[in-house]
This record gives C-alpha cells, sequence and structure tokens, in this order.
C-alpha cells in the first residue's frame, strides 16, 4: 500500500487551516488548537513547512506563519515534498536517483512513468483545493499516453 506519514497528513491539514484565511498569521499554539494536533507536532511541521519554502515565519507581537505564496500556487506535491521528499515510487524514479539494478533492471523506465503520473496529478491538487470543505472533482483520465520519459528526468 502507498500510504503517506501521519506527518506529512498533518502538515496538509495545517496548511489549509492557514490557506482558509490567508491574510492572517497564526502561532503555533493556535493552529496546534484549530486542527486540534498536539503543539510539537504542529511546531515540528511548521519548521519543515518554512524550510521548503511554503510558509513564511515571523517573530514578534504580529508575527506568526502565513503562507509565502497564493494557495493555488502551492500543490500536494508541494506539500509532501516537503516533508516526505521527492515524490517517487523507487530510488531511480526520481532525479538524482539510481539503485545497483539499473543496468539490467528492466523496468525503471516504467517506474518513472508511474512516478511521473503520480506526480502530475498531485501538481494537478491545489492547497485551495485541500481548503475546500467539499471534495474536488479530480480528472478520470491522466493524461499519460503524453508523458515522455525525457519530461520525467527534468522534474
Amino acid at each position: 500500500m502507498l500510504k503517506l506519514s501521519k506527518l506529512t497528513d498533518y502538515a496538509a491539514v495545517v496548511m489549509a487551516q492557514i490557506a482558509r484565511q490567508p491574510e492572517q498569521s497564526y502561532a503555533a499554539t493556535e493552529l496546534a488548537e484549530a486542527v486540534n494536533l498536539p503543539h510539537p507536532t504542529v511546531s515540528k511541521t511548521l519548521k519543515m513547512l518554512v524550510r521548503a519554502g511554503l510558509l513564511i515565519s515571523q517573530r514578534g507581537v504580529q508575527g506568526g506563519y502565513r503562507l509565502a505564496r497564493p494557495a493555488n500556487q502551492i500543490t500536494a506535491s508541494d506539500i509532501i515534498a516537503a516533508i516526505e521528499g521527492p515524490v517517487a515510487m523507487t530510488d531511480c524514479s526520481h532525479a538524482g536517483g539510481g539503485c545497483d539494478l539499473a543496468g539490467s533492471c528492466g523496468v525503471a523506465d516504467n517506474w518513472q512513468r508511474v512516478s511521473l503520473a503520480i506526480r502530475t496529478l498531485l501538481d494537478s491538487v491545489t492547497l485551495a483545493h485541500l481548503a475546500q470543505t467539499t471534495p474536488i472533482k479530480l480528472p478520470v483520465q491522466l493524461p499519460i499516453q503524453s508523458v515522455s520519459l525525457a519530461a520525467s528526468a527534468e522534474g
């Protein structure tokens, strides 16, 4: 089963909470209460999201956390990568990845194709979508046929 960590799920929840009122700055304790998560977990998540450039942290009385860019310019893929690292099915499926079997594998190209399809879908879901309280309607069919392996090497 493919499964995201709880921390990644929590990061999406925290980001969605912030995206619902993006003009406001949020204290970590305020966010923890709003999303019903422990303060240490929220603090750890916020630090990772700041490090990834998805949030801005400002100290002081008027400080807090806010989005680094508009919610419609932050993708599910961005949030996942901030916590988990690059979105890829296998080590050889992301830029700079590789493995000991690269010369004799025979399936790496297809895993790269699957990884690219997943990244494409995750890139189509924005934080603005995640912040909505009603489910979004995803495309029924992915443009797998138009995906080239050259494009996967760029991403």
